[in-house]
């Protein structure tokens, strides 16, 4: 009874003191306790489990060395397949091309007359080549010669007797397939003999056409014309 009138005449800052050192005294006899159980842990016998933990892991190594290799390979072989250039890789420089502006699609691209300007002739569809605004243009500004090519016309390869001579100097019959096989004229065309030239043997000619110069100097020579 006198103890428990004692406790209810400390004041606070007694209890206060009173409880830190309860506190202190368990831990210091905590703290004793502590030392007294590592004191074992220090001899031979304990020393000597991280040993077998060593050897343990040493036991261990090998196969993780040999995973570890395995991984290596594989990247190995993995790497140079990653690293070869391929098309796809490309690309041009930065700023080098730059999209076409499609006028027309937008305000950021003269999107209401698309730089054409209002109204006009340039301003809608474009104007066909020659056209100088109405008035007369060149081409039917300057003179035109008269007359025209007749499309119905018949043109001829031309021989002329002096041509005939050399190649006939013995005389004979002069044909179409003879002048081409002379490399005269050429196949599948008319041909017409001129009188530019003389000629002293006999020919026999048998072509399309023959000029009166040259058909009265053939007669002369005795020649006939077919």
């Amino acid at each position: 009874m006198a103890d428990e009138a004692n406790k209810e005449e400390l004041t606070p800052a007694q209890k206060a003191a009173a409880t830190r050192a309860k506190n202190a005294a368990a831990k210091a006899a905590a703290a004793s306790g502590d030392t007294a159980a590592e004191k074992p842990a220090a001899s031979k016998p304990a020393a000597k489990k991280p040993a077998a933990s060593e050897s343990a892991a040493a036991a261990s190594t090998p196969s993780t060395s040999a995973a570890a290799r395995n991984s290596a390979a594989k990247s190995d072989d993995v790497a140079p397949r990653e690293r070869v250039l391929k098309v796809h890789h490309l690309r041009p420089a930065a700023g080098s091309k730059k999209d076409r502006t499609r006028v027309g699609r937008g305000e950021g691209s003269k999107g209401k007359t698309a730089g054409r300007g209002t109204k006009g002739s340039k301003a809608r569809y474009q104007v066909r080549p020659g056209f100088e605004g109405g008035q007369m243009p060149l081409h039917m500004r300057t003179p035109k010669l008269r007359g025209f090519k007749n499309p119905f016309r018949v043109e001829y390869q031309v021989v002329n007797l002096a041509t005939l001579a050399e190649l006939y100097p013995q005389g004979g019959d002069v044909t179409i397939d003879g002048l081409v096989a002379r490399g005269a004229v050429r196949k599948n065309e008319k041909v017409k003999v001129l009188g530019n030239g003389d000629i002293a043997v006999k020919l026999n000619v048998a072509v399309d056409k023959v000029s009166g110069s040259a058909e009265q100097k053939i007669l002369a020579a005795g020649g006939s014309i077919n």
